[in-house]
């Protein structure tokens, strides 16, 4: 009986030193491909998003307005669509809780979803929403000239939804939103 225990236990200790091996190699791996980032002269996404959603001022530098993709909203007939450009004035700055992957499941039943879908070295998509329903957020960040930035957007402050009456009005609560988020995160 002794024996099998003995046997047991260094199964167990050779496997705990199998995974700390195996944790160490990628923590290890994670620096490497951070070290080639910084001699390639390309700036890290996890720096980069940490400014981006912890100052105002560098946000607006990072989004290349305007964005590819514009604004559509349905005319007041319901029967045509009109597009506007997504521009400067009309940007939600985002902070670090808006761009944070999770899983929640509502009390309601509902479960929301928030995270990257594409994660390729030069091409970041993040998306949230409720599952088995519209996104109500998709950000594409690109990577060019060793840095990154915001190129396209999609968000529920301007869905397709929005009847295009109320544009302006939209784009002034986008706006005092904006003014807190810049209070704190200057």
């Amino acid at each position: 009986m002794r024996a099998k225990r003995f046997v047991f236990c260094l199964f167990i200790m050779t496997l705990l030193t199998g995974i700390s091996l195996i944790s160490c190699g990628n923590s290890s791996k994670a620096k490497v491909e951070r070290a080639e980032t910084v001699l390639a002269g390309e700036e890290g996404f996890q720096e980069f998003l940490e400014k981006f959603t912890g100052s105002a001022a560098f946000q607006m530098t990072r989004v290349k307005f305007p964005l590819k993709t514009p604004i559509t909203l349905m005319t007041d007939d319901g029967n045509s669509e009109k597009t506007f450009p997504f521009t400067k004035e009309k940007w939600p700055l985002l902070d670090a809780e808006t761009l944070k992957e999770e899983r929640i499941t509502q009390d309601e039943g509902g479960i929301y979803v928030s995270k990257f879908t594409i994660n390729e070295p030069n091409r970041k998509e993040f998306e949230a929403g409720y599952e088995e329903s519209e996104l109500d957020l998709r950000v594409e960040f690109e990577l060019i000239d060793g840095k990154w930035y915001v190129t396209d957007c999609f968000t529920g402050w301007y869905g397709f939804d929005l009847p295009i009456g109320e544009l302006k009005q939209t784009i002034q609560q986008v706006q005092e939103e904006n003014n807190a988020f810049k209070e704190i995160h200057p």
